[in-house]
């Protein structure tokens, strides 16, 4: 058989510029391929590389080597080829510093995290630290919520005098972790003096991450999310438990009882100048902490290019109406009314508008329209946010709505399923007359209600003033009235 000589890896002029000394393969015996394995090994484990950087390197030459889990890291370099081997052990060799590309593809994880509130008070002996992180450590170990989880797609990051929890699988799972550590700490911190209470601060969040190796060849992430579920929770006070709105958002629409834990406090402003809408969580009772993040944190009105509602509109009337076309599904036909004044020293040309449901629905399915006071349909210039319970966009008014500007009317209809026949409104901003319709077929069973609600500790009372019910031919109508509603009153319409 005639000698024949395999090409240089890689080709001349490819990308990576990298030589590499042609091989012949007439001359690559058994025992020099076993010993650049062996060799490969060795500089490997020198460099704290592991199976799964020469498995990406395999994906970056686009080698055809057949990868599964049961695979060692011996069985995988017996599997490649003579150039590739060759390669491989001249790119360890290399005297320059070779440095990794990051991953090709983030992994989105659940986040939880956590650290001991003045664990590092200079006051404190450092026993009296150790033994509070170590009870911490194990509060957390003991809980369901972490004995359950699966170990294969978890990530926990020690981080001194706390932690970071990574859940692949559900945006449950650090929210009940957050109970249940807050209600073993209630029954811990009872009766003790207060220097020895252990009291701690929880972030929470939502996000893509990169998976790496930190120095000691351990694994890491960093990302967005973990990033976020950090300065979440350093706007955080002694036992609160604060969460993203994106987080918020999707756990409250899991189960209906979560959302009573799931207390709105604002746009706050953390590193960088960014601002993000923070979630208190609380019971009330042994999990979270009514107290809100330091004041100064919040989001000045005018810092940024969008003021909420509250800073630029007065509502001289509101008009809410409800109208059920579904016994069976509750599909409900949403229609908003708003008589509206700019109070703020700019004319308004976008108006910002966010709704929520509690079926996943996608936008064009909600047949969403908005019209001015002349009928005239207004162009939605954006869909900003498109999640199966939660919409945010903009549209463009018909004319600038002008500074003190007096008979400016918007009219919002879409359709939404409501099947726990209950609807909740919260005023953007001052309101001097609001008036709320439900219809209802005939024959439908009716429990009419309104009950406001506060919404930082989540009580419930019922309204000064009962709705009006009347009984007709045809349908039911429910109507009530209130006046001079302030900016965040809330209020919840059942029927």
């Amino acid at each position: 058989m005639n000698s024949k000589e395999v090409p240089a890896w890689p080709p001349e002029g490819s990308a990576n510029t990298r030589r590499i000394k042609t091989v012949t393969a007439k001359k690559v015996t058994e025992q020099q391929r076993n010993a650049a394995i062996l060799e490969i090994i060795g500089l490997l484990q020198e460099s704290r590389r592991d199976q799964e950087w020469v498995a990406e390197q395999l994906r970056l030459k686009r080698q055809k080597v057949p990868v599964n889990p049961a695979m060692t890291l011996v069985d995988l370099l017996m599997s490649c080829d003579h150039d590739f081997i060759f390669y491989l052990r001249d790119l360890l060799r290399a005297k320059e510093h070779v440095i990794d590309a990051p991953p090709a593809l983030t992994r989105t994880y659940h986040w939880f995290f956590t650290d001991i509130v003045g664990s590092s008070d200079p006051n404190m002996a450092a026993n009296e630290q150790v033994s509070k992180i170590i009870a911490l450590n194990k509060i957390v170990e003991r809980t369901e919520t972490f004995r359950q989880r699966d170990p294969e797609t978890t990530i926990v990051l020690p981080t001194g005098d706390g932690m970071a929890i990574g859940f692949a699988d559900s945006a449950e799972k650090p929210f009940m972790l957050a109970f249940e550590v807050h209600r073993a700490l209630y029954d811990l911190n009872k009766g003790r003096k207060e220097k020895d209470r252990i009291e701690i601060r929880i972030g929470l969040d939502m996000g893509p991450v990169y998976l790496i190796k930190d120095i000691n060849g351990n694994e890491n992430v960093f990302g967005p999310g973990i990033v976020m579920a950090r300065r979440v929770m350093d706007l955080a006070r002694e036992m609160n438990i604060l969460a993203t709105s994106r987080f918020a958002t999707d756990v409250k629409n899991l189960r209906p009882e979560y959302r009573a834990y799931m207390h709105e406090v604002g746009d706050y402003e953390i590193k960088h100048g960014e601002k993000v809408f923070i979630y208190n969580i609380y019971d009330g009772k042994k999990v979270g902490s009514k107290k809100v993040p330091d004041p100064d944190r919040k989001q000045k009105k005018g810092s940024d290019n969008f003021e909420p509602a509250a800073s630029r509109f007065l509502f001289t009337h509101i008009g809410l109406e409800l109208e059920v076309k579904d016994v069976r599904t509750m599909l409900t036909h949403h229609v908003y009314d708003w008589s509206v004044i700019n109070v703020s020293d700019k004319p308004i040309e976008r108006i910002f508008y966010y709704i929520d449901g509690d079926v996943p629905r996608s936008f064009p399915d909600l047949n969403v329209t908005v019209k001015d006071e002349n009928g005239k349909e207004l162009e939605i210039l954006s869909l900003n946010v498109n999640k199966p319970y939660h919409k945010e966009f903009f549209v463009r008014a018909s004319r600038p709505i002008k500074p003190k500007e007096k008979g400016r009317a918007l009219r919002m209809e879409f359709d939404w399923e409501e099947p726990d026949r209950h609807f909740v409104y919260t005023f953007a901003s001052n309101c001097k007359k609001f008036d709320y319709l439900l219809k209802a077929p005939k024959g439908m069973e009716m429990n009419q209600k309104v009950v406001k609600i506060d919404k930082m500790s989540g009580d419930m009372v019922l309204a000064s003033s009962p709705p009006t019910v009347q009984y007709l031919p045809d349908k039911t109508i429910v109507t009530w009235s209130a006046k001079n509603l302030r900016t965040f009153d809330t209020y919840r319409f059942g029927w």
